[in-house]
C-alpha cells in the first residue's frame, strides 16, 4: 500500500528549489555594485583626454595644500633639529675658582632639565683663539688671558625656563642665549598651517565642482536611459550607484597623481638641498610623505570624488524624479 503522505512533500522540494536558485536581494545588491565598479571605469577610460584634464586640474587643487604641508613639515622638523642643538652659554664670573667651575658643572649635569654640559676653561678658549690664525698678535699683545671659564649647556626641555634660571647662579656672569628667533619660527609655522587649511578648503572645493561639473555632462548624455530607469520604478540609489563609483575614480586618479607629483618635485629638490645643507655642517634631508600619509591622501580624494558625484547626481534625481497622478 503506498504512503499517501509523501505526495505534498513534491511541490514543497520544488518551490525550495526554485527559492534556491533565485538570487538574494544581498546578492544582487552586491551584483549591482561590482558591475557599476566594472562599469564606471569603463566610461572613465572611454575618453582618455577629457579624463586627463579632469584628472589633472583636481590633482594640481590637491597638490598645492599638500605641498605646502610637505614644506612645512620639513621647516618644522628643521627647527626641531636647530632647537635641540642650541646651548646655552654660561661666561663665569673671573673670580670663580676652576675647582668650583668643575663642581658647577657636574651639579648643572644632574639636573633632569639638561643634557650636558660641557667645561671650558680659559687655556681652552685661547687656544680656539689662536686657531684662527689671525688673532696671535692681539693675543700677545693682550699679555694676561682674560678669557673666562664657560659651560655650555645643551637643554633636555624647555631653553627658556632653564636660561633664566641659569641667569641665578651666583657664579654666573653672562648667560647667553637667544629664544627670539625660535618664537618668530614657530610664528611663522603657525601661520603657514593656517593657510594650508584655508588652501586646503578653497582648492577641496574647487576639487569637488571639477568632479561634479564632470559627473553633470556625463549624466546629460544619459538622461533618456535615467528616465527609463525612473519609469520603471528604479530607485535613486540604484540610478545614483555608477555615477558615484565614476567620482571615486576621478577622485583617486587626481589623489595619486597629487602624489607623483609632489614626490618628483622632492626628489628634485632634494639634491641641491642636502648640497646646501651639507655647506652648513647639516645632515638634513628633505623627506616626502608618509606611506600611510599618502594613503589617506590617495583614499580622501576617491571621498571628495565620491562626494562631488552625490551631490550632482542627487540634486539631478531630484528635479526629474517622476510624481505620482
Amino acid at each position: 500500500m503506498r504512503d499517501s503522505s509523501a505526495k505534498p512533500a513534491a511541490p514543497q522540494e520544488e518551490r525550495n528549489r526554485v527559492a534556491a536558485r533565485r538570487p538574494s536581494r544581498i546578492g544582487t545588491w552586491i551584483d549591482h555594485h561590482l558591475y557599476s565598479v566594472v562599469a564606471s571605469l569603463g566610461r572613465f577610460a572611454r575618453k582618455p583626454w577629457a579624463t586627463a584634464l579632469t584628472v589633472g586640474v583636481m590633482a594640481v587643487a590637491l597638490a598645492l595644500p599638500l605641498g605646502l604641508w610637505l614644506v612645512l613639515g620639513n621647516v618644522a622638523r628643521l627647527s626641531g633639529n636647530v632647537q635641540q642643538s642650541r646651548e646655552i652659554t654660561i661666561f663665569l664670573k673671573q673670580d670663580t675658582t676652576a675647582a668650583r667651575a668643575s663642581a658647577l658643572a657636574e651639579e648643572l649635569r644632574g639636573r633632569s632639565n639638561i643634557n650636558d654640559v660641557e667645561l671650558r676653561t680659559p687655556q681652552q678658549g685661547l687656544e680656539e683663539l689662536r686657531a684662527r690664525g689671525d688673532l696671535d698678535d692681539a693675543i700677545d699683545a693682550v699679555g694676561e688671558n682674560p678669557l673666562p671659564t664657560v659651560l655650555v649647556v645643551t637643554p633636555k626641555g624647555d631653553e627658556t625656563l632653564l636660561a633664566s634660571s641659569l641667569e641665578q647662579l651666583p657664579e654666573a656672569d653672562l648667560v647667553q642665549h637667544d629664544s627670539v628667533w625660535r618664537q618668530r619660527l614657530d610664528g611663522w609655522l603657525r601661520f603657514g598651517n593656517r593657510v594650508a587649511w584655508v588652501l586646503a578648503a578653497l582648492l577641496g572645493l574647487g576639487a569637488l565642482l571639477v568632479v561634479g561639473n564632470t559627473v553633470r555632462l556625463d549624466i546629460q548624455s544619459r538622461r533618456e536611459e535615467i528616465g527609463v530607469l525612473q519609469l520603471l520604478g528604479a530607485t535613486d540609489g540604484f540610478i545614483r550607484r555608477p555615477f558615484l563609483y565614476l567620482g571615486a575614480w576621478y577622485g583617486l586618479a587626481a589623489g595619486v597623481l597629487a602624489i607623483a607629483l609632489l614626490t618628483l618635485a622632492a626628489i628634485a629638490l632634494r639634491a641641491p638641498l642636502a648640497e646646501l645643507a651639507s655647506s652648513y655642517g647639516s645632515r638634513f634631508q628633505l623627506l616626502g610623505f608618509d606611506p600611510r600619509f599618502a594613503g589617506a591622501i590617495v583614499i580622501g580624494a576617491a571621498l571628495l570624488g565620491w562626494l562631488g558625484a552625490g551631490i550632482v547626481t542627487g540634486h539631478y534625481l531630484r528635479q526629474t524624479r517622476p510624481t505620482e497622478t
